[in-house]
C-alpha cells in the first residue's frame, strides 16, 4: 500500500502507562482497560493491532492495492484494510507495529503503546488503472471506452490529491497519463462528449498546475486546448488570461480575460485578475515612459 492516495485519517496517539515500584503488580494501562472492557478485536492475531469500530462505512474494505495518505505505521496499514469509506475506527497499537524501541521524541516515548482514532474519508484503488499502463498502445486500444474513462478518472484523481498536498510535479504527470488515453477515436457522437468532458476536466487541471510550476507557457497550451473543446469556458479563459499575464502580455491577457468576464460577470477571481492587469500595465507604462525619458535626456541637454 503506498503513500499517495485518497483516503486521509485524523489520529491521536499516546504513550502507554507509567514505571511502577520494585515488587508493585503490574499497573493496568488505560489502553489495556480500554482492549478487555470493550473487547477490541484483534487484527494481527498477537494482540498487536486491535480494533473498535466507532462508526459503520459502506462499501468495500480498502483493497490492498488502493493507495491512501499519510501511512507511516505498520498497524495503521493493516487497521486500514479492514475499513470502509466513512468508517471511524478506534486502534491500539503495541511498540511492534507502531513506533518501537526508539518511539518518536518529544511526543512519543520509547516502547510506546499507542492509541489512534482514524476515519476513512476516501481511498482510491490503483489497482486497475496500475495494469492498464502495463499494456502496450494496442492493448489498450482493445477495451471499452467506459474502462479507458474509468482510469482516466482515477488518475485525474489522482492528480486532484497530489495537486491538494501541493505536489504539483506528482499531480501534472498524472493529469498527463489521463489525457495520454483519451485521444482515441469515437464511434458516436455520444461517445465524443464523454471524452471531451474527460479531456476538458485533465486540460484545466494541466493548465492550473503549470501556472503553479511557473510555467506559463505551457499552462497557456493546455488552457487553448480546453478552449477548442468549450471556447466559452471561463476557466479556460482565466487559465489563458493569467498565463498571458505572468508572461507580461498584457493585450492577450485582457482578451482573455475580458471574454472570461463577460460570461461569469460577477466573478471575483476574473474581476481581480483584470484590476491586476490594470495595475501591471499601468506600472509596464510608467517604466517604458521613464527609460525613454532617459534615452533622451542627452539629446535634450546637448540641443541646448
Amino acid at each position: 500500500m503506498v503513500g499517495s492516495g485518497g483516503a486521509a485519517g485524523e489520529a491521536r496517539a499516546g504513550p502507554e502507562g507509567r514505571a511502577r515500584p520494585a515488587g508493585q503488580a503490574p499497573a493496568v494501562s488505560p489502553f489495556q482497560s480500554l482492549a478487555r472492557a470493550r473487547g477490541l478485536r484483534d487484527l494481527s492475531g498477537d494482540g498487536g493491532v486491535r480494533k473498535e469500530e466507532l462508526r459503520p462505512g459502506a462499501g468495500q474494505a480498502v483493497p490492498p492495492a488502493a493507495s491512501v495518505a499519510d501511512i507511516t505505521l505498520g498497524g495503521l496499514e493493516i487497521g486500514l484494510l479492514t475499513m470502509k469509506k466513512g468508517e471511524v475506527a478506534r486502534f491500539v497499537f503495541t511498540p511492534d507495529y507502531a513506533y518501537g524501541r526508539q518511539g518518536c521524541p518529544p511526543l512519543i516515548p520509547p516502547n510506546a503503546t499507542v492509541l489512534f482514532e482514524v476515519e476513512v474519508l476516501d481511498f482510491l484503488d490503483s489497482d486497475e488503472s496500475d495494469t492498464f499502463f502495463e499494456l502496450t498502445a494496442e492493448q489498450q486500444d482493445t477495451f471499452p471506452l467506459q474502462k479507458v474513462l474509468k482510469v482516466a478518472d482515477t488518475e485525474r484523481e489522482f492528480g486532484n490529491y497530489l495537486y491538494r498536498k501541493r505536489h504539483f510535479e506528482g499531480a501534472k504527470d498524472r493529469y498527463k497519463r489521463a489525457f495520454s488515453i483519451l485521444g482515441r477515436s469515437p464511434s458516436s457522437e455520444a461517445e465524443q462528449c464523454q471524452i471531451d468532458a474527460s479531456k476538458l476536466l485533465v486540460l484545466l487541471n494541466l493548465s492550473l498546475t503549470y501556472l503553479k510550476l511557473e510555467r506559463p507557457a505551457q499552462a497557456l497550451v493546455y488552457g487553448e486546448k480546453a478552449l477548442e473543446i468549450d471556447q466559452r469556458n471561463a476557466k479556460a479563459l482565466f487559465r489563458c488570461g493569467q498565463a498571458c499575464l505572468c508572461m507580461t502580455e498584457y493585450e492577450k491577457a485582457r482578451d482573455f480575460l475580458v471574454r472570461a468576464q463577460h460570461i461569469q460577470p460577477f466573478n471575483h477571481d476574473i474581476n481581480n485578475e483584470l484590476k491586476k492587469l490594470a495595475s501591471c500595465y499601468k506600472d509596464y507604462m510608467e517604466k517604458e515612459k521613464e527609460m525613454c525619458c532617459r534615452m533622451f535626456a542627452p539629446l535634450n541637454s546637448s540641443s541646448g
